[in-house]
């Protein structure tokens, strides 16, 4: 997957203010703020149940605000907006995604111009964007290919690239890496980077620390619904922040090949080797 020049998307960022969200009336996000920004990569990590999914569809308006508010660009209430015009402005790639047995893999990626399909004028730039989306996640080749013939790994970089046809200024993603070996996690995070460094607003929501550390330009750590921290990595992923969050021991460097932290939890066994040393 390499970076490539695209057609012009237009920029914008995602301001939660204040979020307050329900299950059946049962809160689990308690006053949370987040600002996706233009040419950021933002990651919400946290443990499981911690809300950082619930967070993220609510910025993509799939789940309801109890308080707060979501702005576009800072000033518009995402409510505002047709659907179609929200999906022009922002994209989400979920975890579970609906059945295409039969429908090629290009077919599958040009779902990601309905915001762009007029029944009065053509869609211009379809083509051209969905071969971009294609050459970007590196599926270019199974284009012809029927999905549901793919492995699992192949599938996530599919949707991706439905993501990314669909030319939104706000891409939202959650877990983008699950399912994917080695090779593809590393190449999926540098798609995240040069997404953010072609001025596009990235939020992602990550469970391994040590992603969120390479790739995000801020984190939000989250546990039961709320901030344990925000900021800049180097200030979120802390050993008194992460073992807050999580309820475990841990280690945090700093890796010297790659500059980044790296957090290794201090397991049973693990601990019992440092104190019988």
């Amino acid at each position: 997957m390499t970076a490539q020049a695209t057609t012009a998307r237009p920029t914008a960022g995602l301001v939660g203010k204040d979020l307050r969200l329900a299950f059946h009336r049962t809160p689990v996000v308690h006053g949370v703020d987040i600002d996706v920004a233009p040419g950021e990569v933002l990651a919400l990590v946290g443990p499981n149940g911690s809300g950082k999914s619930t967070v993220l569809r609510a910025l993509a308006r799939l789940h309801s605000v109890t308080a707060g508010e979501v702005l576009l660009d800072g000033t518009q209430p995402i409510h505002s907006l047709s659907p179609k015009e929200f999906a022009q402005r922002v994209t989400l790639l979920t975890q579970h995604h609906g059945a295409v047995s039969g429908m090629s893999v290009r077919d599958v990626v040009a779902l990601g111009r309905h915001p762009h399909r007029r029944l009065t004028r053509p869609d211009t730039h379809g083509q051209a964007a969905i071969d971009d989306a294609l050459q970007r996640v590196g599926v270019a080749a199974l284009a012809h290919r029927p999905l549901n013939e793919l492995s699992g790994g192949e599938v996530q970089r599919v949707w991706l690239a439905t993501c990314l046809a669909q030319q939104a200024g706000v891409i939202l993603l959650d877990e983008p890496t699950n399912h994917l070996d080695l090779r593809y996690q590393g190449e999926v995070l540098d798609l995240l980077r040069d997404l953010a460094d072609d001025g596009l607003a990235v939020g992602t929501v990550l469970h391994d620390l040590n992603h969120a550390a390479a790739v995000a330009d801020k984190i939000v750590l989250m546990a039961g619904g709320r901030v344990v921290a925000a900021g800049h990595p180097d200030d979120v992923i802390t050993v008194q922040h992460i073992s807050t969050a999580y309820g475990v021991p841990v280690t945090v460097h700093l890796d010297e090949a790659t500059g980044a932290l790296t957090t290794r939890i201090l397991g049973r066994h693990c601990r019992n080797r440092l104190a019988s040393a």
